[in-house]
């Protein structure tokens, strides 16, 4: 199956970030990732990005963009009640999957009905938004009101599953043990529902658990930018900033330098003094991404 759509300029950056170039390029593309299930390739003057394969569809409706060519509609999920910002939720989120340098980081956080209030009046909202030194204010608060689980993927095991995974695989992963561990540690209390942050279709999202000895299905709602619908994604994508950053921390002193966030050309220059220094690479870095092709580059000038 293929799939062709048209995006306006920063989405096209942020699919180039998303989707880092493996091998060489076709005429005209500035990114190709081959992942399981779909090659997604990216067109420069266009903006218009093809993918090819049996998950074509799915992986393109993540990108919420307008078709180029017509493909069936896709189930929505059911509409949240009414009062859902006001219910039990444990939301989860993940950060640093756009990031070249530092580790997957995913959170799971517990919000009872009772602290929702207390929470938003906190301040809490998408991590994004925030200051490191919100982030970590933030955080602190969260996790001694909350129960939550992280999970750091660092970049060896990282590059070391991914030769099995394509990312969204790994992030669906990621989100079943983090959900799955703080379901465990809430026991016998069950939350009126799950949250997930939404990269994948839900489909799509159980198609890569398949095999999983725990998935989390029960009262599972999916939905993007879910820190908009629910308080307790907010706090997950919080916490899960928070122990990236000290994970970046961690990646800077064992470099002798700050490794920076990001997947730009002054990411490449830091990978590229990395080479230099004679340190490996995959200790810090993704190395799937375009950037480690780029940083060689560099470092061989």
């Amino acid at each position: 199956m293929n799939v062709v759509i048209q995006v306006d300029p920063a989405t096209f950056q942020k699919m180039q970030a998303t989707y880092p170039t493996q091998g060489n390029l076709p005429t005209g593309a500035s990114f190709q990732a081959k992942l399981k299930g779909v090659t997604v390739t990216g067109y420069t003057k266009s903006r218009k990005v093809m993918f090819q394969g049996q998950l074509a569809q799915e992986e393109a409706q993540r990108w919420q963009a307008n078709p180029v060519q017509k493909k069936a509609n896709l189930t929505k999920d059911p509409s949240l009640p009414a009062d859902f910002s006001h219910w039990s939720v444990l939301g989860s989120d993940e950060v640093g999957a756009g990031s070249y340098f530092g580790p997957l980081t995913t959170a799971a956080v517990y919000v009872a009905a009772n602290q929702v209030d207390q929470l938003t009046q906190l301040g809490i909202q998408d991590s994004k938004k925030l200051t490191d030194p919100q982030i970590i204010k933030l955080a602190e608060q969260i996790i001694a009101l909350c129960p939550y689980t992280y999970l750091n993927l660092m970049p060896e095991a990282y590059n070391q599953r991914m030769q099995k995974y394509n990312q969204a695989q790994l992030k669906a992963l990621c989100h079943n043990i983090v959900l799955a561990k703080t379901l465990e540690k809430i026991a016998p209390a069950r939350p009126q529902a799950i949250l997930i942050d939404q990269f994948v279709q839900a489909k799509t999202y159980y198609h890569y658990l398949t095999g999983q000895p725990q998935i989390v299905k029960d009262k599972v709602y999916f939905r993007t930018k879910g820190e908009q619908v629910h308080v307790a994604v907010a706090a997950a994508s919080i916490v899960a900033r928070y122990y990236s950053l000290q994970a970046m921390d961690a990646l800077s002193n064992d470099a002798g330098m700050t490794i920076p966030i990001g997947a730009n050309h002054a990411v490449d220059e830091v990978a590229a003094k990395l080479i230099r220094q004679g340190q490996q690479l995959g200790h810090f870095a993704k190395l799937h991404f375009g950037n480690t092709q780029k940083a060689q580059a560099i470092a061989n000038q």
